[in-house]
């Protein structure tokens, strides 16, 4: 097969993963809105007589739930073949530009859910997590596509494959913590007013979502530190400089710090809750400025958003 031949492969196979994901959201969809079973008959109340209630049955919609997850793990297998075809027809590694880093980060972000779904029920958190999928392959698909080209001279190294590929993943791992992080802040909130609105029965306790965005960080977090430091010393290897206070190579650092003071305030100081949450969204939000604003619109020697 042409070059070509292999890149209009990876845009079927994309375009055949923002499908099925599409797909894994409506399943997702269908098992958390029709989960409510019929109302049913609570007990009576002078005023009001018999009151009828709803109550949640995941039961009722349990084959819905495997299909969502079968479609996720669909989705996940025909982007990571879009992402080896890109390669193939660069005849490199994909990350070259920010399609490509979009492309593959989409995949991290969705390959760490079902890595940690096999572990945790983490179910609950598929329509979240094949909403961002598809906006963040929508945006790369509509805004950010190009084709297939050559790597500048920096970036033909092997630290590429050593360092990118340890971002990607830290940043696919840093964002399903966010996620969880949010969800515990919009469900704190909503227990701050009273209690859970039905469809959110089924969710985690607010502990459990605690503990859990924390493992992701302090899982992960090793990884991020040895990307920053890969990147120090491909940066000597192709500049004759370790660091240079180049904004992307800044803003790495910033969000090491975040992270580190997330981690430290957790454990040393005993942050939990919503401090915590706060925190954890902040670091996230360090890395996807440097992500997107510094890739997109910042100057310096790492422009190679190919835009």
């Amino acid at each position: 097969m042409t070059q070509s031949s292999w890149a209009y492969l990876s845009n079927y196979s994309i375009y055949s993963s923002m499908a099925v994901f599409t797909l894994a959201f409506f399943a997702h969809a269908y098992e958390t809105a029709w989960a409510l079973r019929a109302p049913q008959v609570d007990e009576p109340t002078p005023l009001t007589g018999s009151l009828l209630v709803k109550t949640l049955d995941y039961k009722r919609t349990e084959r819905a739930g495997r299909i969502a997850t079968a479609f996720m793990i669909l989705g996940f297998l025909l982007l990571f073949a879009g992402v080896i075809f890109r390669g193939i027809s660069s005849d490199r590694v994909p990350w070259g530009n920010m399609y490509e880093f979009s492309i593959t980060g989409a995949l991290a972000f969705s390959g760490a859910y079902l890595f940690a779904l096999r572990k945790y029920d983490l179910r609950w958190l598929g329509l979240l997590v094949s909403i961002l999928v598809l906006l963040t392959l929508g945006t790369a698909v509509a805004l950010l596509y190009r084709p297939s080209a050559p790597l500048v001279p920096a970036l033909k190294s092997t630290w590429l494959v050593i360092h990118v590929s340890a971002a990607i993943i830290s940043g696919g791992v840093f964002l399903l913590s966010n996620t969880i992080a949010a969800a515990y802040l919009y469900l704190d909130a909503m227990e701050q007013k009273g209690e859970r609105k039905n469809w959110a029965k089924r969710l985690p306790s607010l502990d459990e979502l605690d503990q859990l965005s924390y493992r992701l960080v302090a899982f992960v977090f090793p990884l991020w530190t040895f990307a920053v430091i890969a990147g120090a010393i491909w940066a000597e290897y192709a500049w004759g400089r370790y660091w240079g206070w180049d904004p992307k190579e800044v803003w790495a650092f910033i969000t090491w710090v975040a992270y580190a003071a997330y981690l430290h305030a957790r454990v040393t100081v005993g942050w939990r809750g919503r401090r915590a949450a706060w925190l954890c969204i902040f670091a996230g939000s360090t890395f996807l400025f440097n992500y997107v604003y510094v890739n997109m619109w910042g100057s310096g020697l790492h422009t190679y958003s190919g835009l």
